[in-house]
């Protein structure tokens, strides 16, 4: 039992971590242009937005709200580019589908994590101190990426969203229906877009 439940804990605080978002990914990636920056613990940055959304329309209009923005603080280790990228890779992920590879122990212990915490993961909000595997970082990672780019990519991510008429397999919580997809990427949303502060605020 102590055994079980320390498995359990070390891969719901993987897991947790991994759901959603990279903001640090086993060493410093939040360089830009291959160039590494001073690295920012996210899980301590004062000053994040409470966030809660519901839907897709409540995503695009906090992105809307951002876009529009005079000036845009942003906290954390990613450029407002390098986020909205980074928010519409998960969100293509859900129609296309995510090949992220995962450690051997991840891949037999997941469905008793998920059975057990699935509920949490699609409900509570992400944590922010992400690390992934390097290989899994390089999929959800984004290069240097201007606001411009970064907006062109989640709004059409937002909009295939809406018109999309398939549900791909989730890389760490397996099969979800389109609610349940939904429901991650609000969450994950959540919590990126809190580190974008605008004028204002």
């Amino acid at each position: 039992m102590v055994v079980l439940t320390s498995l359990h804990s070390a891969c719901h605080a993987w897991l947790g971590q991994a759901v959603g978002d990279i903001l640090s990914a086993g060493r410093v990636m939040s360089g830009f242009g291959g160039a590494l920056m001073e690295h920012v613990d996210s899980a301590r940055v004062s000053g994040r937005r409470s966030l809660r959304f519901e839907s897709l329309d409540d995503i695009a209009a906090d992105v809307e709200r951002l876009a529009n923005a005079r000036h845009l603080k942003t906290l954390g280790n990613w450029s407002a580019g390098q986020i909205f990228q980074h928010l519409a890779i998960v969100m293509n992920g859900q129609i296309d589908g995510m090949e992220i590879p995962l450690p051997l122990p991840m891949r037999l212990l997941m469905p008793l994590i998920v059975r057990l915490r699935k509920k949490k993961f699609l409900t509570q909000p992400m944590p922010t101190d992400i690390k992934l595997p390097a290989a899994a970082a390089r999929i959800l990672v984004p290069d240097e990426t201007s606001l411009q780019a970064g907006l062109a990519a989640i709004r059409a991510a937002l909009q295939r969203l809406r018109s999309a008429d398939r549900v791909a397999r989730h890389p760490f919580l397996g099969t979800l229906t389109a609610a349940e997809w939904f429901q991650v990427q609000c969450r994950h949303c959540e919590m990126h877009l809190s580190f974008l502060v605008p004028d204002g605020q």
